[in-house]
């Protein structure tokens, strides 16, 4: 599996001419899981069997944060994490088209002609069985293989992907799993283990104050993942590994302040003060709970790590992703 970077496009107006005649992927694959994985697969079976460039085409903001913004969606995959997967899937570049309502108002026929035919130069499109386009999601699976001999490019509908349960994997799905803290039947769904990224920040140093200092992240939204204690890895942007024990909470034994994803690195030392790093979680441990003491705190968390420990020394990957990803 190519483990290169994805170029990353702003938008359709940005594609360059070495582009066109892509295969293009198309949607929103937010979580790039399994089932984004099964359509993401024959876009590229079709480029290499032709030599043709790969491209994904998704859409930021996510359309439904968009029409109903009072409840958006919580991400699985921000676009920078969804970038990294594709580009460890294959894909040469992934065109983050800025949605807004006058990009929705487009007609059906007009998405085609101007995104797929004129932007894109599209040699063959590749969507999921359940894709919808343009106005009031007036383009269906069905006008879009309609749509691809009369414009000149060829179209595949990919069905939907089951799991070894017979379910149909899709975010939603994943999105439970996460908040309920499961995050092994999580990685089975995803193929890979989930994994966040964001800039090490500042917090109120209790965790050096125990002798167990952290590298601190926000994640948001803040309900996306159950608190508690992980095992994890954290990459770094020089690409090296380091196992570690994370806390996701508001620390209860001290403030109950704001949410941090709270992570500390086994045999470590030094700054990684706004860094980006890349922190994949493997197993939950335990649920956040209040101490008496900072000694009763600091006798669980030593426990903790040397689960963590035990799980992270006996984990294989999933997949090539997985092993691209978390390994």
């Amino acid at each position: 599996m190519t483990k290169g970077a994805a170029l990353r496009l702003g938008g359709i107006a940005d594609i360059p001419e070495s582009l066109a005649g892509c295969v293009v992927a198309v949607g929103n694959f937010d979580g790039v899981h399994r089932g984004h994985q099964a359509v993401l697969a024959v876009a590229r079976e079709l480029a290499e069997a032709e030599g043709r460039p790969l491209v994904c085409l998704t859409f930021e903001p996510h359309p439904r944060t968009v029409f109903r913004p009072d409840l958006p969606v919580a991400r699985l995959t921000p676009a920078p994490m969804k970038a990294r997967l594709l580009g460890a899937l294959g894909f040469d570049a992934v065109v983050e088209q800025p949605f807004d309502r006058a990009f929705a108002a487009l007609e059906p026929e007009a998405f085609v002609e101007t995104v797929l035919v004129d932007c894109l130069k599209s040699h063959h499109v590749v969507a999921g069985f359940d894709f919808h386009y343009g106005a009031k999601r007036g383009g269906t699976p069905q006008t879009l293989a309609e749509s691809g001999p009369r414009h000149g490019f060829g179209v595949t509908l990919v069905p939907a992907f089951a799991d070894e349960g017979g379910e149909t994997v899709s975010s939603s799905r994943i999105r439970a799993l996460l908040e309920a803290g499961d995050v092994a039947a999580a990685a089975g769904q995803f193929g890979y283990r989930w994994t966040i990224r964001g800039e090490i920040v500042h917090g109120q140093k209790l965790g050096r104050s125990l002798g167990y200092p952290t590298a601190n992240l926000v994640l948001e939204p803040d309900e996306m993942l159950k608190h508690g204690i992980y095992a994890v890895r954290l990459r770094r942007a020089d690409g090296t590994l380091h196992d570690g024990v994370a806390s996701f909470g508001r620390r209860p034994t001290f403030d109950n302040g704001a949410t941090l994803f709270e992570t500390f690195l086994f045999d470590f030392s030094g700054d990684l003060y706004s860094e980006t790093v890349d922190v994949s979680i493997f197993a939950f441990l335990r649920g956040e709970a209040r101490f008496e003491s900072a000694e009763a705190l600091v006798a669980q968390m030593d426990r903790d790590a040397e689960e963590a420990k035990a799980v992270l020394a006996g984990v294989a990957p999933l997949s090539p992703l997985d092993n691209a990803i978390a390994f």
